[in-house]
């Protein structure tokens, strides 16, 4: 990455940068580097920063930023580390923000800084009878999350977790700590919601909206494999329809042992009772004229069913990204159902031609309700029509070879060419795809424009570039 201002000739001075912060700077052979430098995902170990920088201040992390740019240092910010695209990893400077965690709450609003993970955002909320509508994994930060949508078992009721930001605390490019809300810096907070990830600053801290943890019922249902085809196309119609309430994800897996057979369940969380979600599930098993093999479902009290939702694994509503090995994954939304011939399609594919350690994953998340009761152009999120959203993922080991690799990128592939006659062409930003074309317009749609001007507003310079960042120009 080009930066602003050049490098000094004696390289650069990690001392001074340490002495000017209250934080760490860790340099390899430091005895944390190690574990510091890795983010979450191990398909970018190989990634070996120059530092890594420890800001426990906002004021830190202005000194970071410019002292990469006096130096020509490229830099990644970080905050949980769960990027798909390996866009919080860096060879230069990795702005490590995790150190400013804290949770407060006070006249009704919920401060939290950027550093924050959900399982620790939701318990110390819990202390004071509130919550956030989020994700389930506990480890996944809420920077991230936040900044580039956010979905959760409570999103078709309340809306996306940025839908619930009220105001943020950023450090610019120049240096300048500001605080942007709907009336201060409002064209920085419509951008931060939606495509806020490492485009124009980096965010310290947040303030919410909370609102009261409701009870529920988590679930988990498994169907017979050979009525998959029926299922899916029964789910493309129920879920998205079903009541508010309801958030009822659809998933189907082939493990990378091949000795296990395919499986296919629908998995989630309903704002209500056992019995109305038993009754809702007759629906989908009705309309898909099968029966489901097994069937899980208990009340719970909010704070219970992330718990059981993180433990079920595997979805970004239920569990952390993939994180052993190389993760390939790409996302599509719909606005209408897919057709059978394209289902059997897919489901064939899942099935067809498996490979030892390669497993594979087709996950089908739900949208409509509140998600879609805001216009696209409110905020920098634009998905706001769609009544889906499709994850395809392959997964081989850590020590896979290229082949094996390869071999996982070409099912993906081909995965996402089956279903995307029938999608929009816009991809969920929270999973990115190092590999897709016309990025901008696929994650932003008909924000691009408006995105580019806050990008030049805010950093003229274009010292927040990565491979897929807004363009200043």
């Amino acid at each position: 990455m080009e930066c602003a201002d050049t490098a000094t000739t004696q390289g650069p001075d990690w001392h001074a940068l340490q002495t000017a912060i209250a934080g760490r700077v860790i340099l390899a052979g430091a005895p944390d580097y190690e574990e510091r430098r890795k983010s979450q995902i191990s398909r970018f170990d190989a990634v070996r920063p120059q530092a890594v920088v420890l800001c426990e201040t906002a004021e830190d992390v202005a000194a970071a930023i410019a002292f990469a740019r006096r130096n020509a240092i490229p830099l990644a910010p970080r905050s949980g580390g769960h990027c798909f695209a390996g866009h919080s990893s860096s060879e230069g400077m990795v702005i490590d923000v995790t150190p400013m965690s804290a949770v407060s709450v006070s006249e009704g609003l919920a401060t939290i800084g950027a550093g924050a993970r959900l399982g620790d955002v939701y318990d110390r909320l819990l202390e004071h009878g509130l919550t956030i509508p989020a994700g389930c994994g506990p480890t996944v930060g809420i920077a991230g999350l936040t900044l580039g949508g956010g979905l959760g078992i409570l999103g078709r009721s309340h809306g996306l977790t940025c839908d619930s930001l009220l105001a943020a605390k950023v450090v610019l490019a120049d240096g300048r700590i500001v605080t942007c809300d709907e009336q201060h810096e409002a064209d920085l907070f419509w951008a931060l919601r939606g495509a806020g990830a490492r485009n124009f600053g980096i965010v310290t801290q947040f303030v919410f909206r909370p609102i009261l943890p409701p009870s529920a019922t988590g679930f988990q249902t498994f169907w017979p494999i050979s009525r998959a085809a029926d299922l899916i196309l029964a789910w493309q119609s129920w879920s998205p329809n079903a009541p508010d309430a309801l958030a009822a994800s659809l998933v189907m897996t082939a493990d990378a042992d091949q000795a296990k057979p395919p499986v296919i369940k629908v998995f989630g969380a309903m704002l209500g009772t056992e019995a109305q979600t038993r009754e809702l599930l007759e629906e989908l098993a009705k309309a898909a004229g099968t029966e489901p093999t097994s069937l899980f479902a208990k009340s719970m009290t909010h704070r219970e069913t992330k718990r059981y939702l993180a433990s079920l694994g595997d979805t970004d509503l239920a569990a952390e990204p993939a994180e052993a090995g190389h993760a390939y994954s790409k996302s599509e939304f719909f606005r209408t159902a897919m057709p059978p011939d394209a289902v059997e399609a897919l489901v064939a594919h899942l099935k067809a031609d498996r490979i030892a350690g390669q497993s594979r994953e087709l996950d089908f998340n739900p949208w409509g309700g509140a998600y879609n009761r805001i216009e696209e152009t409110a905020t920098a999120f634009v998905h706001r029509n769609e009544i889906f959203l499709l994850k395809h993922t392959a997964v081989v080991g850590a020590e896979a070879s290229a082949d094996e690799r390869q071999a996982a990128q070409r099912w993906l592939d081909r995965a996402w060419e089956i279903g995307h006659p029938s999608g929009t062409g816009r991809a969920y930003q929270n999973f990115p795809d190092p590999a897709l074309e016309n990025f901008e317009d696929a994650y932003y749609g008909r924000n691009c424009e408006r995105l580019a001007r806050v990008k030049r507003k805010y950093d003229a310079d274009n010292v927040f570039r990565f491979d897929q960042s807004i363009r200043v120009g």
